[in-house]
C-alpha cells in the first residue's frame, strides 16, 4: 500500500490553547490527540518563523542554514541588510530527498519557498512573496508557484486566494477577524483540492492566520496580559478562530484514508507581550552605542545615525534582539579590539541579564551566544541574541524615547511574543500513547523519512520521534 504522510502547520499555534483552553472546541484535533501521540516541540533559537519552518523540513540548525531571522547582514558593512528567501536555503529540504526516492511532495505556504523551485510535486509559496498579497493572481511574473501553470488551478478553484494579511499590525480589528477567517478558509480549500486532485505521497502546508491571530487578539484573551480588556467583543475572537481551524481540520482529515499518518505541528508557541525593551537606547545608557546627535522624537534606528568611532555595538529590534558588536578589522570602523571581543561580549551578557523592569525586578533576559547553540555558524550571525524578559519583552529598535522602556511596539499594535514550545500531534493508526515528552522541531523531517524507510542524513540534526 501507498504510504502517505500529511503534515498541517499551525503558525504559532500555542499548546496550552490546544491541549487545553480551547480543547472542547477543537473536536477533531481531540480525537486525533486520543488516537496518536501529543506534547509540546521545543523551537528554534530563536522562536521565530523565518527561520524555524525551514528548520523543521531541512531538521538543520539556524547557524547551519545561515539565516538568524527574516532579514540578515549581506556583509560585515552597517546598512546591507537581505530579506531571506527561498535562494538562501543551501541543504536539502524534506521534499528534496523525497524527490530523491522519486516520492511527490505537495508544498502550500511553507515560508522560504519563494521564488519557487523546481521539484517533484507542486508549491505555492508563502506570506514571503513579494508583490500584492491580497491580489498574487493579477501578477503573472511573480514566481510562486510551481509548476507554473498552478496559478491557473488557484484562480479556478480560489479566486480571492491571500497569501497573507498585508496590514495585520491595526486597530481595525473588526475587519481583520474577517480576513482572518476568509483567508484561512480559502487556504484550506485549496488544500483539499490538492489532496484529492494531485497524486502525492507527502503533503506539507503551513497556515500563517494562527500567528497573526495572536498578535492582534491575544490581549482579549489572556487575563495576565497588562492590556487585557474584559467584555472586549473580542473577547471570543481567539476561541472562534480556533474552532475554525478544528473544523478545515475536519474537513481535511475526509480527504485521506486512516492509513495516512498525519502531523499537527507549530513552529514555536505564544506569550503575553509585557512591553519592550529599547535596546539601542539601552546600549546607549551603558556606553556602547553613541548617536551623531540625539533625535528629536521617537525615530527609527538607521546605522547612518551612528558615530562609529564612538560606538562599540548597536543592536535590532524584534521580537527578540540581536547585537552586532563593531569589531576593528571586520566592520568598517570597528573600535573593539579582536583580543576584546569576548570580554565585550561576556560584560554585555551580564548587564543585559541585569535588566530590571520600572519596579526594580529583574525580568529574567536570557543571552545566548551563536557558536554556542549552533553546530556551525554560516553567512554573518549575530554576536548575541537576546530574548529580553525570557520573551515577555519584545526588542524595540527605535530611537528618541528617553528611556529604555516601552510599552508600546514600534512596527505597529501587537499583543503578543512568540515562546519557545509549539505542538506535535502524530497519527500513524499503530499506536495510541497520549501525551507524550516534549520534542524537538529539528525531529519532524527524520520522523518523515523514517515513515517512508528512507535513510537519515547523518548531518540532521534531530532523531525520528520513537514514539510512533
Amino acid at each position: 500500500m501507498k504510504k502517505q504522510v500529511l503534515i498541517i502547520g499551525w503558525d504559532c499555534a500555542a499548546p496550552e490553547l490546544v491541549f487545553d483552553a480551547f480543547k472542547d472546541d477543537m473536536p477533531n484535533t481531540h480525537r486525533l490527540m486520543q488516537a496518536g501521540i501529543y506534547g509540546q516541540l521545543e523551537s528554534t533559537i530563536p522562536p521565530i518563523t523565518v527561520p524555524a519552518w525551514m528548520c523543521m523540513m531541512t531538521s538543520r540548525d539556524p547557524g547551519e542554514l545561515g539565516i538568524y531571522g527574516f532579514r540578515n547582514r549581506l556583509d560585515y558593512t552597517y546598512d546591507a541588510l537581505t530579506i531571506a528567501n527561498a535562494h538562501a536555503v543551501q541543504v536539502p529540504t524534506l521534499w528534496d530527498l523525497l524527490g530523491q526516492a522519486q516520492k511527490r511532495s505537495v508544498v502550500l505556504g511553507v515560508p522560504l519557498t519563494y521564488p519557487a523551485k523546481p521539484f517533484p510535486g507542486w508549491m505555492v509559496t508563502s506570506f514571503l512573496t513579494p508583490g500584492d498579497l491580497n491580489s498574487p493572481l493579477t501578477q503573472s511574473n511573480l514566481q510562486w508557484t510551481f509548476p507554473p501553470r498552478l496559478t491557473r488551478e488557484i484562480a479556478q478553484v480560489v479566486p480571492d486566494y491571500m497569501i497573507d494579511i498585508p496590514n495585520f499590525r491595526t486597530d481595525k480589528r473588526a475587519e481583520l477577524e474577517q480576513q482572518l477567517l476568509k483567508m484561512t478558509r480559502e487556504r484550506f480549500k485549496f488544500a483539499r483540492y490538492l489532496l484529492q486532485k494531485k497524486a502525492w505521497d507527502f503533503f506539507m502546508m503551513v497556515e500563517m492566520g494562527s500567528d497573526r491571530l495572536h498578535h492582534a487578539f491575544w490581549r482579549f484573551w489572556d487575563k495576565t496580559h497588562p492590556k487585557y480588556e474584559p467584555n472586549s467583543p473580542f473577547a471570543g475572537t481567539m476561541q472562534n478562530y480556533y474552532r475554525t481551524l478544528d473544523e478545515e481540520l475536519g474537513q481535511m482529515l475526509a480527504c485521506v484514508d486512516d492509513d495516512t499518518t498525519v502531523m499537527i505541528v507549530s513552529d514555536h508557541g505564544a506569550k503575553r507581550m509585557d512591553g519592550g525593551i529599547c535596546v539601542n537606547e539601552w546600549l546607549q545608557k551603558h556606553g556602547y552605542l553613541t548617536l551623531k546627535t540625539e533625535p528629536q522624537g521617537i525615530t527609527r534606528f538607521t546605522t547612518d545615525m551612528v558615530d562609529w568611532q564612538q560606538t562599540k555595538a548597536w543592536g535590532e529590534g524584534g521580537y527578540y534582539a540581536r547585537i552586532f558588536i563593531n569589531l576593528e578589522g571586520r566592520e568598517p570602523n570597528g573600535i573593539v579590539k579582536s583580543q576584546d571581543y569576548e570580554n565585550v561580549r561576556d560584560e554585555l551578557k551580564s548587564q543585559l541579564e541585569g535588566i530590571v523592569d520600572e519596579s526594580g525586578q529583574n525580568i529574567d533576559t536570557r543571552v545566548f551566544k551563536p557558536e554556542e547553540v549552533y553546530r556551525e555558524c554560516r553567512n554573518i550571525a549575530p554576536d548575541l541574541i537576546v530574548y529580553f524578559g525570557d520573551l515577555y519583552w519584545r526588542s524595540v529598535g527605535s530611537v528618541g524615547y528617553n528611556s529604555i522602556y516601552t510599552y508600546e511596539n514600534d512596527t505597529g499594535p501587537d499583543d503578543c511574543n512568540h515562546a519557545e514550545m509549539g505542538l506535535f500531534i502524530i497519527k500513524d493508526g499503530r499506536q495510541k500513547r497520549g501525551l507524550v515528552p516534549t520534542k524537538s522541531l529539528y525531529d519532524i523531517a527524520p520522523t518523515v523519512l523514517k515513515e517512508f524507510g528512507i535513510d537519515i542524513p547523518p548531518a540532521m540534526r534531530g532523531q525520528p520521534i520513537a514514539d510512533i
